[in-house]
């Protein structure tokens, strides 16, 4: 989700000296810059929720299964020759957005086309500029990677006046092209689908008895949305308390996850046992401070990235450090997608409508793997453009 990013305008809400005066302000915190409120009261106890549980260990198993065939398109256009794509990088800092950019990058050398990265450094001017240089190239298409279409509407407006195709990477909430911003399509899975299996790993995990903290960036719609669904998520199950929603910006991840993380332990303890987070690299960020306060690498808290299975959040699921399971997004196949839906878009066809399927990872079905990705999706790329 996933990483679709821009910092947050305004000013950034400091940490009271006083712990006294935090926890009484964190009530009114909401989703300002690097807030954490606490939820609402709970039921909590034995009892669980027996009919939520049985229906989330079901879902669970589903989702880890690791043969999954191909399923996505079979037939379409061949390679339109000598094309130069733009790939607009929200940053790539973001594993996310570097994974897919890799992937594009890998599908371009097949297809035969050249691609650019310009890397917009997670900030809205730095987007800005980037996505106005890509318009100014005058590429045949860009794609958006990560970021709101929204936050560069007049780069935007320039590309479609200029006839520029656009295609997303977790650029709006849904997959499938989109009219108002203008995109030809918009690769990702369904959010719904991440958001309620990551919630649902957590009460099968948990046996319906859980303290979560959830770490989300509110400055990104697409997280946003995300977010308040696996929130919803949880809310299903009465024997899950929602300890804190914690919103902290991507860009500003690897400054603000250590401070909040060792807040978060000190202010719960032993009731935090579960975390989700809208991106695995929260939790690349959280380790050290969990290092630090003596907690075991294999949990509790145990930690689900809802997105994007970069390599990193697999290399800390296999040896047990600080992250139990993710949520991943095929990244090198949604490269290829991209690569296929703008071949689509140049030979006057309609987008593929492929979704990639949800998918949980851990150490006991990811054979020591660094990425997921279903099996096949190369070959039928190749068939498809005649490569």
């Amino acid at each position: 989700m996933h990483r679709d990013r821009k910092a947050v305008p305004g000013v950034t809400k400091a940490r009271s000296a006083s712990v006294a005066l935090l926890l009484a302000a964190t009530a009114l915190a909401g989703c300002e810059r690097g807030s954490s409120h606490e939820a609402g009261p709970s039921s909590t106890g034995p009892g669980g929720c027996p009919a939520a549980q049985a229906e989330a260990q079901a879902a669970v198993a589903r989702a880890e299964k690791t043969d999954i065939p191909w399923n996505g398109p079979a037939s379409g256009p061949t390679a339109v020759p000598g094309k130069t794509i733009v790939f607009v990088a929200q940053t790539m800092t973001n594993p996310g957005v570097a994974g897919v950019a890799q992937g594009v990058r890998e599908a371009a050398r097949v297809i035969g086309w050249k691609v650019r990265v310009i890397d917009g450094e997670g900030t809205p001017a730095g987007i800005q500029a980037a996505l106005g240089e890509a318009v100014a190239l005058s590429p045949s298409g860009i794609v958006i990677g990560g970021f709101d279409p929204g936050s560069t509407s007049q780069q935007v407006a320039r590309a479609t006046a200029a006839r520029i195709p656009l295609i997303g990477w977790h650029a709006v909430a849904s997959p499938g092209p989109s009219t108002r911003p203008r995109l030809f399509t918009n690769v990702t899975t369904h959010v719904d689908d991440v958001a309620s299996i990551s919630a649902r790993w957590v009460i099968a995990r948990s046996r319906g008895n859980a303290g979560v903290v959830l770490f989300t960036d509110a400055s990104i719609p697409f997280a946003q949305h995300k977010s308040e669904l696996i929130r919803k998520a949880l809310a299903a199950c009465r024997g899950v308390r929602l300890l804190a929603y914690e919103n902290i910006p991507i860009p500003d991840a690897s400054s603000r996850t250590p401070r909040e993380v060792s807040f978060l332990l000190s202010r719960f303890g032993s009731r935090w046992t579960h975390s989700v987070a809208i991106n695995d690299l929260y939790f690349a960020d959280a380790a050290p401070a969990f290092r630090a306060a003596g907690e075991k690498g294999s949990g509790p808290p145990f930690n689900i990235g809802a997105g994007d299975g970069d390599p990193s959040a697999f290399q800390r699921i296999n040896s047990g450090q600080y992250q139990a399971a993710t949520v991943p997004e095929p990244l090198s196949l949604q490269g290829w997608q991209i690569l296929d839906e703008f071949n689509r878009a140049f030979s006057g066809r309609a987008a593929s409508g492929y979704v990639a399927p949800v998918h949980i990872s851990t150490a006991a079905n990811s054979a020591g793997a660094t990425t997921w990705n279903p099996s096949g999706y190369r070959q039928a790329y190749r068939r498809i453009w005649g490569r």
